[in-house]
This record gives structure tokens, sequence and C-alpha cells, in this order.
């Protein structure tokens, strides 16, 4: 990976910063995505769902494995996620999808002392905004240790199933949280995530993975205000600061 390292400096977070550190310690809010943000992608929990939903597509529409799956990552690419896609083609009950797929071994998720550290001193309300369910989160939340260091959890169920990075979703959990966009700080592990965020006037944070299908196009992050490949080390050096 290309990307330059996370380092912790005595006056920046580590990561290319385009916008002022200070204003991130001066938000009101802060937006936290879930999956491959919270904990690293190291975890690769998504590894054990992405071979759950292969197998609930196989056995939903009776196919091979390698046709589920490929039908599968068809309708994450046409429809933003596999749920979405298997709702508009094949009206399933959301709910049955999302227990059997979330239905996985969270052991690779661990305690981050430096994580739970620095979010107690981080100013402002937290919340997390997933396209994964509550209670996907909160078993992430609990290995993490750190439930309670957020206010509200705001998952695809709150959002009618519509997913990140449709920006119906981001609208409707301003209205329902009563959040100023501006003053607001979104973190996102998929660069494509941050564009509608920026785009309302939240500060942005792109949690980078080697996985290149969550990279900003060449030439398009503008909407990319800061960036770091561990986030941890990232608040840490921000609350530090």
């Amino acid at each position: 990976m290309n990307e330059e390292s996370a380092r912790a400096t005595n006056d920046s977070p580590p990561g290319r910063e385009t916008a002022d550190p200070d204003d991130l310690r001066a938000a009101h809010t802060w937006i936290f995505d879930l999956d491959n943000t919270l904990y690293p992608s190291s975890c690769n929990l998504f590894a054990q769902i992405d071979v759950r939903m292969g197998a609930f597509v196989s056995e939903l529409l009776d196919l091979p494995r390698d046709e589920a799956r490929t039908l599968q990552k068809q309708y994450f690419r046409d429809h933003g996620t596999t749920l979405n896609g298997l709702m508009m083609n094949h009206g399933i009950d959301p709910g049955d999808f999302l227990d059997f797929v979330h239905d996985i071994d969270y052991a690779p998720v661990a305690h981050d002392l430096r994580l739970e550290t620095a979010l107690d001193r981080l100013p402002g309300r937290k919340l997390i905004f997933t396209n994964g369910t509550v209670k996907h989160a909160e078993a992430v939340l609990e290995r993490l240790a750190i439930a309670d260091r957020f206010d509200a959890i705001y998952d695809i169920v709150a959002s009618d199933y519509v997913p990140k990075p449709n920006p119906d979703p981001y609208d409707k959990l301003l209205v329902e949280h009563e959040i100023d966009p501006v003053g607001a700080v979104m973190v996102e592990d998929m660069a494509k995530n941050l564009r509608h965020p920026a785009a309302l006037g939240m500060a942005t944070v792109w949690v980078m993975t080697e996985a290149v299908w969550a990279h900003p196009q060449e030439g398009d992050d503008d909407h990319i205000h800061h960036r770091t490949n561990d986030l941890a080390a990232w608040l840490d050096a921000l609350t530090q600061a």
C-alpha cells in the first residue's frame, strides 16, 4: 500500500491533513462508521460476513456457491449493498438476511485501550452510523469495550434499509438526532461514503485500508479532509495536541 503510514507527532494527528485539526478539536458531534473503522481491517470480520452472504444467496436462489458469489457482488456494485439488491430483485425479508450474515465469530476484535482513552478525551457527542445492524454494532462495541462512549447507533434498519452512500440516510440521521453538519465530523473507511457529508459541510476523516474498492478514484478526493490508517493513533494524537 502506497499510502503514508499513521505516525503520531506532537503537533498533528498521523496522516495527511487538508483541513485544520483545530476544527476537529472544536467539533460538537462525531459520527463514526463501524466496520473497518473502529476496529482494524486486519480483523477481517467482513470475510466471515461475505461467506455468510454467499451462502444466503446460494440457498435462497438454489445456485452453486460460485454463481451465488458472482450475483452477490453484482448486487453490491449495482445497489450499494447485497441486501438492497436482494430486496429489490427478490423481495426478501431484510431481518432474516441480517440475522444470518451477522452470525459470526467476533473474537478477532480486541479491546484497544488507546482507542478507549482517546474517545474519553474527545469532546462532543459520538454516534455510530453503520450499514450493519444495532445487534452487530453492539457485538463489536462489546469486544472493543467502548459501548458506553456512544450516544446512539444509527443502523440500516433506522435508515429504512437505504445504505450509504445514498444521501437519504445521512439527511435522516441529521434530522432525527438534531445534528448541524457544520461543526460535525464523519469518520469512514469507504471514501465514497464521505462525499455527501463533505457536501453538507462536515469535516471528514478517511480511515485507509488496503481494499482498493474503498479508496477514492484517482484525483477525486477533495471531499477527504483528513486521513489515517490507524484511527486509534490518530485520535490519540489529536486529543493530546
